[in-house]
């Protein structure tokens, strides 16, 4: 199997609407079984506690969710795609307002079944990993 041909993100965005663009994602690499995103999560998108504003968990979630994909496209074959069977997402801190890395790679791959990691940071320091599995399918 060949690595797909396409290109990676970044050099030509998605059309709107996308949650891409309307996160505001930034490709920073992606390549040869991994991804790094980064986002400036904004205000609006957080919970207002006592502590201070918190990222919504499931922005968090949408973020590792699609740092693996972008690692496991890497990947694919021409003929081939994805779907996320499985996400579990595990909150080490609370996220902030600020620049969000999410970094993700591939675990294994075989025919069928493509299963990553990734790890969300903020300032250097780990806020949550995820691992998921990607069902390969192919073109009929």
């Amino acid at each position: 199997m060949s690595p797909r041909s396409r290109l990676p993100w970044g050099e030509f965005p998605p059309e709107d609407p996308h949650v891409w663009n309307t996160l505001g994602y930034r490709g920073v690499e992606q390549a040869d079984g991994k991804a790094v995103i980064e986002w400036d999560a904004p205000p609006e998108y957080c919970f207002h506690s006592p502590s201070g504003p918190i990222v919504h968990g499931g922005m968090v979630a949408a973020l590792l969710d699609t740092v693996m994909g972008g690692a496991c496209w890497t990947l694919m074959a021409s003929d081939e795609d994805f779907l996320t069977a499985d996400l579990r997402t595990e909150f080490h801190r609370s996220a902030r307002p600020g620049t969000l890395r999410a970094e993700g790679h591939v675990v294994r791959r075989n025919r069928r079944v493509v299963f990553c990691g990734g790890e969300l940071f903020q300032d250097g320091e780990l806020l949550a990993s995820a691992r998921c599995t990607q069902i390969v399918r192919r073109a009929s």
